[in-house]
């Protein structure tokens, strides 16, 4: 936000009879920013397991004493489903006059605030200053454990924790923690992971509080309001960018955790500089672990739109007032307990395919193909034959990112609403008995058209010298993903045997010697193949992204 914008808001805000200088406010803005980036690097680096030290699955973010988001890292956008509800639910739980400087709140179920699934476990600390609570810092990492549980139903996912206190006077309440290590299969990893989490809570109270000394409770609160105050009327002028109407649009969802593929909806209407979201006509609530409780589905909204709308919209809660959300509970989209959630991640990026499909008729300049849709897991689970400790390996990969009105699509990227990092195949071969084989891009993955979807990937993984049992999730195995104004779809997901035969079910059991390949979805064109610039085909053809047959028989070369 520059400072002449904040120079026209500067006077509109007053709490506490405090005068907002613009140059202030700008300054205490990119601080608040700065704590979050720093409290997810401090997270990353304290951590113990390679999801939350490698593949940086952790978000960070600051609310007020409301519970109201101030600002999230750039980390990854569905967790903020997890990290905007736990203040709330803690306060309804606690009474403030029970919650004291040095404690801190950890929770993760999706049912009683505090996450959207049950590996993402959420700690959330007060921010005292002057005896009275000024803010809440929060951090959230993905543990990877609860293997293997069955996944028909909430209870089968894993340990669910409601908001409960984790840390009293500084000091992590042992008790809790044994109670929680012992319903983990890595237990260590676990303890590592929960003390860097208290330990970037910790960096955040101390930066937080150095504002307030420096600048004064009032002046950082007053702030806090006229960056909310701002969101919301950045919000406002992207809507009214958008022609006042209903937009609506369908996609399938399939999933190797379906036995069936569904028929997902969603109608927005826009109208002056407000929008509305319904997600009517869903399905009900299925078996296994696709659901998505309401927060999740808000978090998945929010990042959409912003996408659509304005990308340099401050993340805070004034982003939220414009847009309204509806779901009938009991859907998939909004489910109730005891709905699993474990997978909800393809879901929620299925409802960004949609927003976005709704949005291409109104905007077509502002919007993407059919990116891979998914977040497609390959895991491995066994006995190290090394050490004779159980091990867990897990990793979501990437694949196609859509392409655009003006520029092909990535290859081989993390879309949407998760943004983690691939696992190093450095890190994946010294910490597991696995070898990987293959990791490359998938060849004519990506959806041919003026400009060209982004490519899919391709890694296969081999179990060495003992058991292990594998296990997959993902979707767009059956439905590809869809181009735009005349662009062809992308490449889908497959996953095969060591003999190269498909592999049926959620797990299986491997030999020694046994590989798995997973070859993840690419992403739809945008645009008539005919009308791509020969040279680009050329290029493509050159550099292995496109085979012969697809340049002669899609785009027509000759030459």
């Amino acid at each position: 936000m520059s400072a002449s914008v904040i120079q026209e808001e500067a006077g509109r805000v007053d709490i506490g009879h405090t005068e907002l200088d613009p140059i202030t406010v700008e300054v205490i803005s990119h601080a608040v920013s700065s704590i979050v980036e720093e409290m997810g690097e401090t997270l990353v680096k304290a951590s113990y397991s390679n999801n939350i030290k490698e593949r940086r699955d952790c978000s960070t973010a600051l609310f007020d004493a409301q519970g109201r988001t101030l600002a999230q890292a750039e980390h990854i956008p569905i967790h903020l489903g997890s990290l905007m509800g736990i203040v709330d639910e803690i306060l309804r739980r606690y009474d403030v006059a029970d919650i004291h400087e040095g404690d801190s709140f950890i929770g993760n179920d999706a049912y009683t605030g505090g996450g959207t699934h049950l590996p993402d476990i959420v700690i959330a600390t007060p921010i005292f200053f002057d005896g009275q609570i000024v803010g809440w810092t929060s951090n959230l990492a993905h543990h990877a454990d609860f293997v293997d549980r069955g996944g028909q139903h909430i209870f089968q996912e894993g340990l669910r924790i409601p908001p409960i206190k984790f840390q009293e006077n500084g000091i992590i309440n042992q008790d809790i923690l044994d109670f929680i290590l012992l319903n983990c299969q890595l237990p260590d990893e676990r303890r590592g992971d929960l003390r860097a989490q208290a330990a970037a809570n910790r960096l955040g109270v101390v930066r937080f509080q150095g504002l307030c000394a420096k600048y004064g409770v009032d002046m950082v609160r007053a702030t806090g309001e006229a960056l909310l105050d701002y969101a919301e009327r950045q919000t406002r002028a992207g809507i009214l960018r958008i022609p006042d109407g209903t937009y609506t649009f369908s996609d399938k969802l399939d999933s190797t955790g379906l036995d069936e593929i569904l028929d997902m909806h969603v109608a927005i209407t826009v109208k002056g500089d407000e929008m509305w979201l319904d997600f009517a006509d869903n399905p009900a609530q299925v078996p296994g672990g696709l659901n998505m409780v309401y927060t999740a589905l808000l978090a998945t909204v929010y990042y959409a739109v912003k996408t659509v709308i304005d990308p340099e919209i401050l993340p805070n809660a004034g982003l939220y007032r414009p847009i309204h959300v509806s779901a009938p509970e009991g859907t998939i989209v909004n489910c109730v307990p005891p709905a699993g959630v474990a997978g909800r991640t393809t879901t929620c990026q299925r409802v960004v395919d949609l927003i976005l499909g709704a949005f291409s008729e109104a905007m077509p300049d502002r919007v993407i193909a059919a990116c891979n849709g998914e977040n497609s897991g390959l895991n491995f689970h066994g006995i190290d034959p090394r050490t004779g400790q159980f091990y867990y390996y897990m990793e979501s990969m990437g694949g196609g990112f859509g392409a655009r009105a003006t520029k092909d699509g990535l290859d081989g990227v993390q879309v949407h609403i998760t943004n983690t990092s691939n696992l190093p195949v450095e890190c994946l071969e010294v910490e597991h008995p696995l070898l990987v084989e293959r990791y490359e891009l998938v060849d004519d993955s990506g959806g041919p058209g003026t400009w060209r979807g982004g490519m899919g990937i391709h890694r296969r993984v081999r179990v060495l010298d003992h058991e292990a049992v594998s296990g997959k999730g993902g979707t767009r195995e059956l439905t590809a993903p869809w181009g735009l104004f005349g662009g062809k779809e992308g490449g889908r997901m497959e996953i095969t045997s060591s003999a190269g035969e498909p592999i049926n079910g959620r797990y299986w059991q491997l030999k020694p010697g046994d590989a798995v390949s997973m070859k993840t979805p690419g992403s739809g064109g945008y645009g008539p193949p005919e009308l791509r610039d020969r040279d680009l085909v050329r290029r493509d053809l050159r550099e292995g992204r496109i085979s012969e047959q697809v340049a002669r028989e899609v785009y027509g070369l000759v030459d």
